[in-house]
């Protein structure tokens, strides 16, 4: 057989043997000791659709005069 088996079979073999987990693994009980977050309630995705219909263009020249300077002020 190829060395390269026994390089990365073993350790995996010998691995799984093993008795006792690593502390990481196991959970720890301040963790099972915290209370669970309160579950979210159901929102509809199209619960704030409002409904658009187009229009016709406005004339544009109004609108610029409303927003435009008093006495047109170069900027």
């Amino acid at each position: 057989m190829k060395p390269s088996l026994f390089v990365v079979g073993l350790p995996l073999v010998i691995g799984g043997c093993a008795s006792t987990l690593p502390p990481d693994v196991v959970a720890s009980s301040a963790a099972v000791e915290q209370p669970s977050p309160r579950p979210l309630t159901y929102r509809s995705p199209v619960s704030g659709y409002v409904a658009r219909q187009p229009v016709d263009p406005k004339p544009w020249r109004r609108q610029n005069d409303l927003q435009s300077p008093a006495k047109g002020d170069a900027s």
